[in-house]
């Protein structure tokens, strides 16, 4: 099997120039962890992630009224806070592969990239899909 057969490829993007309010909405309205962000033409810049997002807001224990954090995360773009060095995968490389990475360097995603192109992601949410569809099932 082939990352291709396991892969999204519906997958949510931001861009650079986007900002750390919108990704944080996007994502929690999408319940979605790995966002990749992509210039204008679509080729892979980073990644952003929850624990990013995280580590970026402002806390809800500064003084600040909620219309004031969300002024200063809208002033925060991606393209300054987002991971540049991610780690990539064909989408014609094994899927055996593609979990020995994700588990050895314990990252929950690899994007699926071809020339620059972002083509999908692979995350262990697609792993646990697979499972439950080609697992048989048991009684408990």
């Amino acid at each position: 099997m082939r990352v291709r057969d396991l892969m999204s490829t519906d997958i949510f993007v931001l861009y650079v120039d986007d900002n750390l309010l919108l990704a944080e909405e996007m994502m929690q309205l999408k319940r979605i962890r790995h966002v990749p962000v992509v210039d204008r033409d679509g080729n892979l810049q980073g990644l952003i992630t929850h624990r990013d997002i995280l580590r970026a807001s402002i806390s809800t224990i500064a003084e600040l009224s909620s219309g004031e954090r969300r002024e200063a995360q809208a002033s925060i773009w991606l393209r300054d806070i987002m991971r540049t060095q991610v780690l990539t995968i064909s989408p014609d490389a094994d899927i055996r592969s593609a979990a020995r990475v994700m588990l050895d360097k314990k990252i929950g995603c690899l994007l699926v990239v071809a020339y620059r192109q972002l083509l999908g992601i692979l995350t262990e949410a697609d792993f646990l899909k697979y499972v439950l569809k080609e697992a048989p099932a048991k009684p408990i």
